[in-house]
């Protein structure tokens, strides 16, 4: 019946040029187009009130891609991806039904020709931030919304189509160097109804000089300051520290985020989602994790490694909530960082190879005519980035 109103309500409505989704063809549904399925599941289209077989994988499962079309991530660097509205507004226009609909004076669009309320935003202090999620299993029939651990943030998406996520220099190799990766995203309660948004896509992590494993994920707790919901402060002992699942949210089935119509959770501080890479995911990353409580007054303490896979937040100076020092990086309900024993090691910022597949040469130098355009997001400098498309 759901499925039969759906079919019902979109055959009086033209499509919606907003929504956002990642763009890569290591994708599942990377192909899906608005005649796939009796109703809109392209993956722009937002995730909400679905059973589980149709928001998991965005329903996806039965359209995977290439088996040589992979994601790389490289550890200790940044990687660039392209996010739209729209396939036509990406480097991979050519397979899109509309083709290339890219805004030639600015091709950072998103949505090119729309408002920002396409992709739900009042502007820049609007945005809720996206996540990078990774699964280190490589058989899809396996994969569990538990398996998947959140490894990078970026807290001023979908703001640009060139996006920056940063990867943990200790992340471990794939096994058989091929891992199941995810885009996650939902957007500000001002601007849209209650949406999520999931796009996975095969990947591999490469430069990769540590074998420790990722520690098991955790549901992520509202911590921080609050005041829309009468909490002007945070509240450090009730966060969740270390590796985080994603957050699944307003389907009928497998939540594990049961917040409200109008207090979604967003990939910020508010749920201990810091900018950047999470480097506190790993299972040596602690020495000590206290259980999480409203009433929690100790803060869980980093360990000290020889190679320093800790945050790259401030230390701080006491293990008390009490004492420790807000520094939010966004907008938003920062919350304190555990104590720290050891120094942070910088990670590398150059740039990545995404595909084990060769691109067309006409959209290669298309893309390196772009790096020049000034974004945003978090950016590297042009000095620093190579090529965005290196077959290896």
């Amino acid at each position: 019946m759901f499925v039969f109103l759906l079919v019902l309500v979109s055959s009086f409505l033209p499509l919606a040029a907003g929504h956002a989704s990642i763009w890569h063809p290591s994708m599942w549904g990377f192909n899906v187009t608005a005649q796939t399925f009796p109703y809109d599941n392209r993956p722009v289209a937002p995730l909400m009130n679905y059973n589980f077989s149709q928001w998991w994988f965005h329903g996806h499962l039965d359209y995977p891609p290439h088996p040589q079309d992979v994601f790389e991530l490289p550890a200790g660097q940044n990687v660039t991806t392209e996010i739209a509205c729209d396939k036509g507004a990406t480097s991979y226009f050519g397979s899109n039904p509309g083709g290339d609909i890219r805004e030639a004076n600015n091709p950072d669009n998103v949505c090119p020709g729309s408002p920002m309320s396409e992709y739900h935003t009042k502007g820049l202090d609007d945005l809720k931030g996206c996540a990078l999620a990774i699964a280190y299993k490589n058989n899809v029939s396996d994969i569990q919304p538990e398996d998947f651990t959140v490894f990078s943030i970026n807290q001023t998406c979908v703001w640009t189509r060139f996006t920056d996520f940063s990867v943990p220099v200790d992340m471990p190799p794939c096994p058989a160097g091929l891992c199941t990766c995810a885009f996650f995203w939902i957007h500000s309660q001002d601007s849209g109804g209650e949406q999520n948004y999931m796009n996975s896509f095969q990947c591999n992590i490469t430069n990769s000089t540590s074998n420790v494993p990722l520690a098991a994920a955790k549901v992520p707790r509202r911590c921080g300051a609050d005041p829309a919901n009468k909490k002007p402060d945070a509240a450090p002992g009730n966060c969740t520290y270390g590796a985080k699942q994603p957050f699944y949210w307003f389907q009928t089935e497998r939540n594990n985020m049961f917040e409200g119509t109008y207090s979604p959770p967003f990939y910020l501080d508010l749920y201990n989602f810091r900018d950047g890479a999470q480097n506190d995911i790993f299972q040596n990353s602690y020495s000590s994790m206290p259980v999480p409580s409203a009433n929690q007054t100790v803060l869980p303490v980093l360990a000290s490694l020889p190679g320093g896979n800790s945050s790259d937040a401030t230390p701080a100076t006491s293990t008390s909530a009490s004492s420790v020092a807000s520094t939010p990086t966004h907008t938003t309900s920062a919350t304190p960082s555990p104590t720290l024993s050891g120094s942070p090691k910088t990670c590398k910022r150059n740039g990545s190879a995404f595909s084990r597949r060769n691109f067309d040469s006409s959209s290669q130098s298309s893309l390196h005519n772009l790096f020049g355009v000034n974004r945003h997001s978090r950016r590297l400098s042009t000095s620093k980035r190579s090529s965005l498309w290196r077959p290896i």
